[in-house]
């Protein structure tokens, strides 16, 4: 059992000559691309902001671990 091809058969479409071209005055069939995007893209984000962050979570998990460390001193 074969399974039949996708591609439409050239002796069956319509408005095509023998060697596959078009007649004068037909249309040829539409294109299935696409001109644009369908939505918008974001932007990347700048270098500096893509290292600020991590940055930024660091220092605020070192500061977590000082203050513990301080109020663990401060208790003895």
């Amino acid at each position: 059992m074969s399974t039949p091809s996708a591609d439409p058969d050239p002796d069956d479409s319509p408005g095509l000559e023998s060697g596959g071209g078009v007649r004068p005055g037909d249309t040829p069939p539409s294109e299935a691309g696409t001109s644009g995007l369908s939505h918008h893209e974001a932007k990347e984000p700048s270098k500096g902001l893509n290292r600020a962050i991590p940055v930024a979570i660091v220092a605020l998990a070192f500061l977590f671990v000082l203050f513990l460390l301080v109020r663990v001193a401060l208790l003895d």
